[in-house]
């Protein structure tokens, strides 16, 4: 096996050969010194290197080059290899720039020139990034294939939750030759399949057997935690983060992938601490890691069906027919996207009609016009992401503009972009089509018309699907969970409980809600992972006098 590599790129001559010595001279043993002069030239570099399946560890870049600076680098190199580690190198007048690019390409670190002596100021920050490296879980994407027709449904939802999940994968279309080799290797199975780096064939897979092919945790090492967050949204990822790191032993159980509806942002901008904005996926990514590094366990695929009082413990049941039991609880379940009330539209899901960002879809809509129904910031955020791709992007929206559901600054963005148009007080009344969609017909101010049309992103509100709730915890008449004042305020006070509820908790005691689940939530990240953090203090207390 080759060993991996390890790309620095600098114009300088003199330094591109300094670093290369450096480096050769601690780490030629166990790893690959590859050195270009520029930009465009190490990329070249990166996909000779992809072509032939060889893996780069770490890239270092300088921040001043010509033609292409070292973030612009590091960002397109991203694409090639996103697991590599990313340093900068920078001179001292630079550093505003480097802190900077922390955000833009999510930097690992950022290196001041010069560095001598290198024992003690450039081989630590190598040596750790290569740790970092060694422990991070990568998968190569010509390892994971997926075969199956282009506008089935179930392969765009296996697609999906790979691609929500970050897991690299290949789609071949059926009628490829290597799809037709490989579905005749494997005894002509039922479509999609999903063949693993072993030669491990999956036909017609659930996502559970996905995930569980992928190295995905699908079920819990243990019956018993202190506490279960159901739900891996940011309120969720919240709670695992301080409730792990807080000494409790801890368990995610998420139904899909880490993230929920703010992992499929492709551009979050008003976080707090990203000025350069954050990729949904990457904020997910990071989350979770951070849940892991502290010891909390995430299940993926785990679908939860009840849950019930067992005297002191809080009983979690699952589809598969599982339970788990823990101290106490927490409820981030999030809400999912409504479905859209027009004659024809259900049967092209998955076809042409995807309810929220839909990754997987994203880079086949090049060239095309494409249409977005709803006006928060959701569907903001993707008509900005869609319009770099697509020829146009159609925002159909009910009321007389958006200033009401979004954001000033989103407002602003797309008011800039050529390629977006908004259409207000427009509805879609009904889709149409044979194998995908085709055509939309639309209601607006002047009448009914029909477009063309093979792509319609859904974003119009959220419902909590709460349902496995009832009987258990008190709802509002919409399903969201009520908690503490509101509980309160309603005259729904759980009986026989000798003090009213914390913050956050519902009426069973030891239960709480946190995110977009609960009643009267504000609808943002920031408040999620803060309802998140906020609930596991709550926890402590609710331990501390149980």
């Amino acid at each position: 096996m080759a060993k991996p590599v390890i790309l620095t790129v600098d114009d300088d001559p003199g330094v591109s050969r300094a670093v290369a010595r450096d480096l050769r001279r601690r780490y030629a043993e166990r790893y690959r010194v590859v050195r270009a002069e520029s930009g465009p030239v190490a990329l070249d570099a990166l996909r000779e290197l992809k072509l032939r399946g060889e893996d780069t560890a770490i890239m270092l870049a300088d921040h001043r080059m010509p033609e292409m600076n070292g973030v612009e680098f590091l960002e397109r190199a991203m694409d090639l290899y996103p697991y590599a580690r990313r340093v900068l190198l920078t001179a001292y007048a630079d550093t505003d720039a480097a802190i900077r690019a922390i955000n833009v390409v999510d930097l690992d670190h950022y290196m001041l020139k010069p560095w001598n002596p290198p024992e003690e100021k450039f081989y630590p920050v190598i040596d750790a990034q290569l740790k970092a490296w060694k422990h991070t879980e990568r998968w190569a994407p010509e390892e994971l294939r997926v075969v199956g027709h282009r506008w089935s449904a179930r392969s765009y939802e296996i697609r999906d939750f790979l691609a929500r999940n970050q897991v690299p994968y290949t789609f071949l279309l059926d009628t490829a030759p290597e799809a037709a080799e490989l579905v005749a290797a494997a005894g002509s199975p039922e479509l999609p399949i999903v063949v693993t780096a072993d030669g491990t064939c999956l036909s017609a897979p659930t996502d559970a057997q996905v995930a569980a092919a992928v190295g995905l945790t699908t079920a819990p090492a243990a019956d018993f935690y202190d506490l279960i967050v159901v739900g891996g949204g940011p309120a969720g990822l919240g709670a695992a983060v301080y409730g792990a790191s807080e000494g409790l032993r801890t368990v995610l159980i998420e139904q899909h992938a880490s993230g929920g509806q703010a992992g499929q942002s492709s551009r979050i901008e008003n976080y707090l601490g990203f000025p350069d904005g954050v990729s949904g996926a990457q904020l997910a990514d990071r989350a979770r890691r951070q849940a892991e590094k502290f010891g909390a366990e995430l299940i993926t695929t785990g679908q939860v069906t009840g849950l019930e009082e067992a005297g002191g413990a809080r009983v979690v049941h699952r589809a598969d027919g599982g339970t788990i039991a823990a101290h106490a609880v927490i409820l981030a379940t999030g809400v999912d996207y409504r479905r859209l009330a027009a004659k024809g539209v259900d049967e092209f899901t998955g076809r042409g009609v995807y309810y929220g960002a839909a990754m997987a879809e994203t880079p086949e809509c090049k060239g095309e016009e494409v249409y977005i129904v709803g006006g928060a910031n959701s569907a903001g955020q993707s008509a900005v992401n869609l319009a770099r791709i697509a020829e146009k992007v159609h925002i159909l929206i009910r009321a007389e503009g958006l200033q009401r559901s979004m954001s000033h600054y989103l407002i602003e963005q797309i008011a800039g972009i050529p390629n977006i148009e908004v259409h207000p007080l427009t509805t879609v009344i009904a889709g149409g089509g044979t194998d995908r969609l085709e055509s939309l017909r639309l209601c607006d101010p002047e009448g009914e018309r029909t477009v063309d049309a093979h792509y319609l992103f859904v974003f119009i509100g959220a419902e909590p699907r709460t349902d496995w709730l009832d009987g258990v915890v008190e709802r509002d008449d919409r399903g969201y969970v009520l908690t503490g004042p509101d509980l309160i305020d309603a005259g729904r006070l759980p009986e026989g409980v000798p003090r009213q509820p914390y913050h956050l908790e519902t009426s069973l005691p030891g239960v709480f809600a946190a995110g977009d689940v609960r009643a009267e939530s504000m609808k943002r990240v920031a408040s999620a992972v803060g309802d998140g953090a906020m609930a596991v203090a709550l926890v402590h207390r609710y331990l501390e006098q149980s």
